[in-house]
């Protein structure tokens, strides 16, 4: 039988090149009682299936959850799980964004708003445990830039995150500046910019207001959700994912 196949299959490419086609994929599969070969003009494509998200159902809306686990419309950029950051240190184990469940569900449905526009949500930062906004302090002991950990930040809290805007491709819209610049140019009210930034800015802000988070002056890329500034400060550390 090993003979035969070997045989047909020397054929079957023989055959091919005579015909011109010298880019053929072959796709063997076995039964019980047979071998057989199919012969196509090119590679067949399996879609890679997506994770199952999970249901917010049954949670209540203080519950700390990875936001990951509900959407997959979301891009990352999680920064202070890098260097890449005003604190040249890495302070998270790895790269991950938690929120309570309320901010999580006000995120995704400003999600599909931006969608519809052919932009998305792009995170830098998302729940900080308590104990990083102390090394915050440390390096910038300025409120207008830094909560003071000692009452904690809305961050501390899983009501604040730090975002951008991507198009559909990945690729992020001017803002005018990094994340985390401290400066005049990052700030809501200056109005000194090209039009485009001016535009992509409001476009950022008018949206997440609309499902209730609000700005701070200082920087284009924070925000707040309403209903999250009464939590309390949490300092717990998420587990970084085996997979």
């Amino acid at each position: 039988m090993k003979k035969l196949i070997g045989l047909f299959l020397i054929l079957a490419f023989l055959a091919c090149k005579r015909n011109g086609n010298s880019s053929v994929s072959f796709i063997s599969g076995n039964t019980e009682a047979t071998d057989t070969l199919v012969a196509v003009d090119s590679v067949i494509k399996v879609p890679v299936q997506e994770k199952a998200l999970k249901s917010f159902e049954g949670l209540a809306d203080t519950t700390f959850v990875r936001l990951a686990d509900f959407s997959n419309d979301f891009a990352y950029d999680m920064r202070y799980a890098t260097e890449n950051n005003f604190l040249k240190a890495k302070v998270y184990d790895c790269a991950e964004c938690y929120t309570r469940v309320k901010t999580a569900k006000a995120l995704i449905a400003a999600n599909r708003d931006f969608m519809s526009k052919d932009v998305k949500i792009k995170f830098f930062d998302c729940y900080r445990p308590n104990s990083v906004q102390y090394k915050m302090w440390e390096i910038v002991p300025n409120p207008q830039y830094v909560a003071d950990p000692v009452k904690g930040s809305i961050h501390n809290k899983g009501g604040a995150v730090d975002i951008t805007l991507v198009d559909m491709e990945g690729n992020e819209l001017d803002m005018g500046t990094d994340f985390d610049f401290f400066g005049k140019r990052a700030y809501h009210d200056n109005t000194d910019l090209p039009q485009e930034i001016l535009d992509n800015r409001t476009l950022l802000k008018e949206t997440m207001e609309s499902h209730g988070f609000w700005s701070i002056r200082t920087e284009w890329w924070h925000y707040n959700l309403s209903a999250g500034s009464n939590d309390k400060v949490a300092d717990f550390k998420w587990d970084c994912a085996t997979e």
